[in-house]
This record gives structure tokens, C-alpha cells and sequence, in this order.
């Protein structure tokens, strides 16, 4: 079955599906069968230099609604109307506003980025309207007062800490040139980052560059330091000519970077031999590689037309079913109000993990992973926990 507002429609004219309205109220006319329409919204990069990251999540959305639509238990049908915020704090509010003052879209999965999270969430907020992320990690957004914020992934003061444990256990570097993009994601990881890194008595070298056309003055100005290793906080769109500019003028040193650089994108923009060898941590893991998702996976890959999970499809899988269990239990009660009020007491097993909230919006425990890119994949070497184990 697929979903209206599915996959081709809003990749194509992610636009469109914003401006069209869905007439009714909360609990809008009956969908198939005659069940009432519960609408979702989804807000993230539908286009832009990191979209890719924003289609792998809006993915695992459509999966969990397609799922759901062909229960026999639910009460209602859902349909998902997108916001595309191109992955810009600027855009961010714009987004959020459209599914605002769309009256059927009960809650928001979303938004994917930490930027636009951190510009959007005040009207979420305003708007009483629920919002759980499944990737934004800028470790300060629950400490901001968004009343209405969930997150279904750890916050980087929990992958900076672990990758700094990798780094300094594993990798057993002395010097590491920390460099970030300067966006909310980026500076917010490497601060994590470098903060566990001196306590770990490592010394660290900082530097912050706005994403460009040429990073060969900065590949210059890391070969000049001589690190043992590079960390990067950014995102993969920015990191492949990075890493093409490093291998140009011949680094020898390790290459790591955080959750927005793991994705294959990354090794098709670098090139398969310049990615070769690169680390990246996310506290996420990879249903590919997990037996215990293989079942999502299969359905994921038949609602997606035999496209893969990427980062972030079980985190928006999880997410989605997280508000699907809670309209499941409100019955015909839902509304915005009522599905803040009851999202609280989620409890639930996911793809990802068992799906529980702290009472600060954050996610019940989320264990950081180190991939590899070897032979042109991205390889799972595991939990860091587990790899940096004595």
C-alpha cells in the first residue's frame, strides 16, 4: 500500500505537498475503509547539499505510515504532509510554519538538522504542536525551553565524549585538529569533542571553517600541524572535498567525522579510493548489518522501491511509531494537546532501541558506533563502548 503524499511526491515536489491543504480539522473526513485521517508532518532536507540525509529519514517515516496503514487494529489512516527546510536555519521557521497552520498535521517528525531545529522549535513550542527529531543532536536544544521537543537519538555531548574515547584508546593520538562548519550541529559536536579529548590529556588543535568550494587552503593548514588524527563536524557534502584536498597533498594521518558525514554519499562525492579508510562515529548503528532489524529492512526496501536504509531511517521509523503508538492510544481524543500530554509515557521497542523519554526531551540511552569505509562501504566495526573495552 503506499501512503499519499509517498515517496516520488515528495522528493519531487516536496513544495507542493507543503502548500496542499487537508480539509477538516484534527481528525480530519474518514481515509480508507472509512477510518478517520490523522495527518504527520515532516520537516527536513528534501533538497540541498545534504538532502540525502533528510530523504533517509523522511524514508523511514513513509515506511512506519505505510505499516500502519495496513493494521487492522488501527482506528484511523495517516497520511504525511513534508516540509523541505534544505537543511538551513533560515528555512526553518518558514517549514515549521506551513504544517503549523496546517489544521489536520497533529505532530512533526522532524526537524532533521539541529540548525533549523533550534530556529523552528520556538513556534513548535508556541504552536503546543509535538516535534520528535531523529537526528538533530546540538546537545543545547533541550536545554532551550522547547516545551514540545523529543529527539530519538543521543546528543553530541554523548557521541563527542565516545569518539573521544576511540580516538584516544584506539587511534592513540597525541594531537587531533579539531575542525567544524561552524553551523549549530557542527560547533556543538566539537565542543563534546574537545572537551572529553582534554581530559583524555590529548592536545587539540581548533579551527572552524564555513562550508566552501575549496578546502585546499585548510587541507594545508592541517598538513602543516601534522596531526595523528583529523575530526571533522560537518556534514558529508562538505567533508568529500575535504578529504580529496587531504589525500592531494598526501595526510597520512587518521580521518574521523561525526553522524553528518556517515553516509554513502560521502564515499561517492570523495571518490571510492580518497574515502578508503575514513572513521566516522554516530550514536546510531546500521539495520542493514543488525539481524534483529532484518525484518524492517525488508519492509523498508519494499516501501522505497528496494532502496536500502541509510542513516537515520530507523531513528525516523522509530520516531514516527512512537507518535502512531501514542494516537493509538488516545483513540478519537487526539489532538495537539492531547498528543503532547500522552507522548510522555512512550514506551515502546524500536528498530534502534526501546523508544523512552527523559523528562529534558532526550532519548533513554543511545550507544555510540564507529564505522569504517573499506572497499568503497560503509563497514560497522562496532559499539565504542565495546571497542575500547580493555
Amino acid at each position: 500500500m503506499r501512503v499519499a503524499g509517498g515517496r516520488a511526491g515528495a522528493l519531487g515536489v516536496a513544495g507542493s505537498l507543503v502548500a496542499a491543504a487537508v480539509l477538516g480539522g484534527c481528525g480530519g473526513p474518514a481515509g480508507g475503509g472509512g477510518k478517520k485521517e490523522y495527518v504527520l508532518g515532516f520537516q527536513g532536507p528534501l533538497s540541498g547539499d545534504a538532502q540525502q540525509l533528510g530523504i533517509n529519514a523522511y524514508d523511514g517515516m513513509l515506511t512506519a505510515v505505510d505499516l500502519a496503514n495496513q493494521r487492522p487494529d488501527l482506528q484511523f489512516q495517516l497520511r504525511i504532509v513534508a516540509a523541505d527546510d534544505q537543511g538551513d536555519p533560515r528555512q526553518g521557521p518558514t517549514a515549521a510554519q506551513k504544517l503549523i497552520d496546517n489544521p489536520s498535521v497533529l505532530a512533526v517528525v522532524g526537524p532533521v538538522f539541529s540548525g533549523p531545529t533550534k530556529t523552528s522549535e520556538p513556534l513548535y513550542s508556541r504552536a503546543g504542536m509535538l516535534s520528535v527529531s531523529p537526528s538533530a543532536t546540538a546537545p543545547d536544544l533541550t536545554g532551550l525551553g522547547f516545551r514540545t521537543f523529543r529527539r530519538v537519538i543521543a546528543s553530541d555531548a554523548v557521541q563527542g565524549k565516545a569518539a573521544a574515547d576511540y580516538v584516544s584508546t584506539v587511534l592513540k593520538a597525541r594531537t587531533v585538529f579539531s575542525l567544524d562548519d561552524r553551523s549549530a550541529y557542527g560547533t556543538g559536536l566539537s565542543t563534546a569533542l574537545e572537551q572529553a579529548l582534554a581530559a583524555h590529556g590529548i592536545n587539540v588543535i581548533h579551527d572552524g571553517i564555513n562550508p566552501t568550494q575549496d578546502y585546499t587552503p585548510e587541507a594545508t593548514k592541517i598538513m602543516k600541524a601534522e596531526p595523528d588524527v583529523l575530526y571533522y563536524s560537518g556534514y558529508y557534502s562538505e567533508l568529500a572535498p575535504l578529504v580529496r584536498a587531504l589525500r592531494g597533498q598526501g595526510f597520512t594521518g587518521k580521518i574521523v567525522a561525526g553522524d553528518g558525514s556517515n553516509d554513502d554519499q560521502l564515499i561517492r562525492q570523495a571518490g571510492a579510493g580518497n574515502a578508503d579508510g575514513v572513521l566516522l562515529t554516530c550514536a546510531c548503528g546500521d539495520p542493514n548489518s543488525d539481524p534483529a532489524a532484518s525484518d524492517f529492512v525488508a519492509k523498508f526496501r519494499a516501501v522505497n522501491s528496494g532502496v536500502r536504509p541509510g542513516t537515520y531511517s530507523g531513528e525516523a521509523y522509530d520516531a514516527t511509531n512512537a507518535i502512531i503508538d501514542t494516537l493509538h492510544r488516545l483513540g478519537d481524543t487526539a489532538d495537539r494537546s492531547a498528543v503532547v500530554t500522552a507522548f510522555g509515557s512512550v514506551n515502546i521497542p524500536g528498530v534502534t532501541k526501546r523508544i523512552a523519554f527523559r523528562k529534558d526531551g532526550n532519548v533513554d540511552g543511545s550507544p555510540v558506533y564507529v564505522f569504517q569505509v573499506r572497499d568503497g562501504k560503509r563497514t560497522v566495526l562496532g559499539p565504542v563502548d565495546t571497542l575500547t573495552r580493555p
